[in-house]
């Protein structure tokens, strides 16, 4: 079984690994690549911000984060009760530069600002979604031009 860059929209890994020992035949193999602890910090700071700001924050009262992005001692935790066997579980720095603020404008827009947008009342999404890309083309401009996000991915291997 392989997943890449997917599972992190998966809340309840532990659910999703009983699931897949049981879906994997015997001696079958799992391999997964998904974001871990200190992916996208930009984002996550900068949308953290400007959800907080006054005329936003309610529309984010009860929300519940889109993604699962735990440090990989903590999944090393949750895979090793599992049931598998053969576990390997480390980060890798996957940093990318997009060369020009349309690039990352495309990024931010699919798929990441789209469980936030969702919250926003019609009349309020186009200012809360400039607000935010203004801010976060700040935040991550480098001096020659391009723009730095932060990927942090956990990978997994596993046999049952």
């Amino acid at each position: 079984m392989f997943s890449n860059a997917a599972l992190h929209w998966v809340l309840d890994h532990e659910q999703l690994l009983q699931r897949v020992r049981v879906a994997l035949r015997p001696g079958g193999m799992l391999r997964f690549n998904f974001a871990g602890h200190g992916n996208c910090s930009n984002f996550n700071k900068t949308i953290t911000a400007v959800m907080s700001i006054r005329e936003y924050e309610p529309y984010f009262k009860g929300f519940q984060w889109p993604w699962y992005m735990p440090a990989v001692r903590e999944y090393e935790r949750i895979v090793s009760g599992s049931g598998l066997r053969d576990i390997r579980v480390w980060e890798e720095n996957a940093d990318r530069f997009f060369p020009d603020a349309e690039a990352i404008i495309r990024w931010i827009d699919q798929p990441s600002l789209v469980p936030f947008l969702e919250r926003i009342a019609p009349c309020d999404k186009v200012e809360f979604r400039e607000r935010f890309i203004g801010r976060m083309l700040a935040v991550t401009r480098q001096d020659d031009g391009t723009y730095l996000e932060t990927f942090r991915r956990i990978n997994v291997s596993a046999r049952k």
